[in-house]
């Protein structure tokens, strides 16, 4: 990923601070948001002091305007961008105990409005900052696709966001696609799972060398990275 612009959102821990890391483990250099600066800032110290390049600024994807602004910065300190990480996003409850039925009205539009509005402001704004073979990345999960008791409108939106980026890799001439890393132990998901660490170098394998006619408008798991990388 030498000289590779790579933007992730949501990058202040879990998966997202993960990425962030590896891509510029890798040589990539990294313009990383959260909603908090202070987070934010911590994760690009981080990996400036292991060597890497990396770029922070406080980004809410619910908001348009700080998106706008991210993906100007990361063009202008880039000369472009070639990787984008949509990954912000938000759970409003406990996973296997929010049943859909018992959501509120404010929990069910937020994870759409950061889940599904926020993916679609990440991806809609880089489009006139991407260099040519840019990828589009947008990470999933299997509840997107089957529908698993008390994870509600969070199943929801994780299945708008991989139709979000179907969209995006019809409508545009950019590789765009989803990533799912199976269950992750993170603050979003819980405890269970396999460590963010050890998911991240799937992403740089998709944001590079997966073919793109596996990845354009499709889902690409830990089956398909571990066949091409055995």
């Amino acid at each position: 990923m030498n000289d590779l612009t790579a933007v992730v959102t949501g990058a202040s821990r879990g998966i997202g601070a993960a990425i962030a890391h590896e891509f510029a483990d890798r040589g990539a250099h990294v313009v990383l948001c959260a909603r908090s600066a202070e987070d934010a800032d911590a994760v690009a110290d981080d990996i400036e002091s292991a060597g890497g390049a990396a770029t922070a600024m406080r980004a809410d994807v619910r908001d348009e305007y700080d998106v706008e602004r991210l993906l100007e910065t990361a063009s202008r300190v880039g000369g472009g961008i070639d990787v984008v990480v949509a990954n912000a996003g938000v759970y409003h409850g406990t996973p296997g105990e929010t049943p859909i039925q018992d959501e509120s009205y404010s929990g069910f539009d937020d994870h759409l409005r950061t889940n599904v509005r926020g993916v679609f402001a990440t991806l809609s704004e880089a489009v006139p900052h991407l260099n040519e073979g840019a990828r589009l990345l947008v990470p999933t999960g299997k509840i997107a696709r089957d529908a698993k008791p008390g994870i509600g409108s969070y199943a929801v939106s994780k299945a708008a966001a991989e139709a979000v980026a179907r969209q995006f890799a019809a409508d545009t001439d950019y590789v765009a696609g989803c990533v799912d890393p199976g269950q992750v132990a993170t603050d979003l998901s819980g405890p269970g799972g396999r460590d963010p660490a050890d998911v991240a170098p799937m992403f740089a394998w998709a944001a590079t060398e997966c073919p793109a006619e596996d990845l354009a408008g499709k889902v690409v798991g830990l089956r398909e990275w571990k066949t091409a990388t055995r």
